[in-house]
């Protein structure tokens, strides 16, 4: 299994052409996984999406691969693991970190781009306890907030 341990990520950068197709092969299961984990989140600790409890559905989902701003990426013997930062257009300094992994298509070595393929892995989100016992809880990050290794 792949740990923040086991793979080395590069510092964040501006992504390049290929981890911009690779965000673009999952929109739509970015849109539909952070709609649905919204709607479970908002059932039970609406906090995560407090920064966002104003906006539609709709706008929340409404970036594009042209809004992938920051992406932090590592190899393993598992494949490619893309760590990416999407502005969110409808708010102000408000964004969604997003892991993907990339692994060989069937019948290849998965040496160059177009031999690759892609999923979603998670949305990140995040629960803070603070040193009085009190939990934090947030989905949507600022841009200041680092691009690290996250499981959730």
């Amino acid at each position: 299994m792949a740990t923040e341990e086991t793979v080395q990520l590069s510092e964040a950068h501006a992504p390049h052409q290929a981890s911009i197709d690779a965000f673009d092969s999952v929109l739509s299961s970015v849109k539909h996984e952070l709609v649905k984990l919204r709607h479970t989140h908002d059932k039970h600790e609406p906090e995560y999406f407090r920064a966002a409890k104003d906006l539609s559905d709709h706008d929340l989902a409404s970036f594009s691969a042209s809004d992938l701003e920051s992406v932090r990426v590592g190899q393993s013997a598992y494949g490619l693991h893309l760590f990416g930062k999407v502005k969110i257009p409808a708010l102000d300094n408000a964004y969604i970190h997003v892991r993907i992994f990339g692994s060989a298509k069937e019948g290849t070595d998965g040496s160059s781009t177009d031999e690759r393929e892609y999923k979603l892995h998670s949305i990140h989100t995040e629960e803070v306890v603070k040193d009085d016992g009190d939990h934090v809880y947030r989905a949507i990050f600022g841009k200041d907030d680092e691009l690290d290794w996250f499981e959730t």
